[in-house]
């Protein structure tokens, strides 16, 4: 368990267009306190604003855990009571929206455990890599507990309503190899090349045009939000990358048979 010293639960450092959140309690198996949630929030804010950076990783510091859920020990205190409870899941959704309306690409690189909200913070992100030692489960059929309306609907968009079910009223954990199968999951890799295989795509990432690669994740989005005609707002966005420098770099780039660089943010 090797917690980085003289930094915080939750920190953040940038290295080349990429940013990582790192989840620093190891010694818990990274579960979330309430202000964990607050400062995730936070920095997917400061992110979103910063045009250096072009993909965010979601990580714990090490091999020990992605993340193991809520820390049982709120559950006592500011999770006992229903009033309290909401505080708890209006923060947490609160963060989750904010993770999915990032206009840039969001991976969880996922280590062993990924459990309850652990699993929710990966569902917000767009793409999710785990090691072969990755885990997973939400458990709120063990605590008597009923997940909120829109964690349970991502996960229903990712494996289905009957695997969301299986998932949800057994409580019980999935292998990574299992949860691939589910589709839950996006790239399964072995532990020792998990974070060179995670940040090499990211890096992939960050060579690409932003325009084309933030448009492609809000008209998803919309599709999946339930849309099938295009609204005179994302017409206009598909239309205007025509107008894009990034366009007339493209293009050219490919007639003269050359790597594009792409230059807007």
């Amino acid at each position: 368990m090797a917690k980085v010293e003289n930094k915080p639960d939750v920190f953040v450092e940038k290295n080349g267009g990429i940013a990582t959140l790192f989840l620093n309690r190891p010694e818990k198996r990274n579960a979330f306190h309430f202000a964990m949630w607050q400062d995730i929030g936070k920095y997917v804010r400061e992110i979103e604003e910063d045009d250096d950076v072009k993909v965010l990783i979601i990580r714990g510091v090490d091999e020990t855990s992605f993340a193991a859920g809520a820390d049982i020990s709120e559950f006592n205190t500011l999770r006992y009571t229903a009033e309290g409870a909401k505080k708890y899941n209006d923060e947490t959704m609160a963060m989750e929206e904010v993770l999915l309306d990032c206009t840039k690409p969001t991976i969880a690189m996922i280590q062993r455990y990924c459990v309850g909200g652990g699993l929710e913070l990966a569902m917000a992100c767009d793409l999710r890599f785990s090691s072969e030692t990755g885990l997973f489960a939400i458990t709120p059929a063990k605590l008597g507990l009923i997940y909120n309306l829109k964690p349970t609907k991502r996960l229903v968009d990712l494996v289905g309503p009957a695997r969301a079910k299986d998932i949800l009223f057994s409580g019980r954990i999935l292998d990574a190899k299992e949860a691939y199968e589910f589709r839950l999951i996006d790239g399964v890799y072995t532990e020792e090349e998990i974070v060179e295989k995670t940040y090499e795509y990211a890096a992939l990432l960050t060579e690409r045009a932003q325009r084309a690669v933030k448009g492609s994740k809000r008209i998803i989005n919309e599709v999946v939000g339930g849309a099938q005609e295009e609204s005179e707002e994302i017409a206009q966005l598909i239309l205007d990358s025509f107008e894009s420098s990034d366009y007339k770099e493209g293009v050219k780039a490919f007639q003269e048979k050359r790597k594009p660089v792409f230059k807007e943010v």
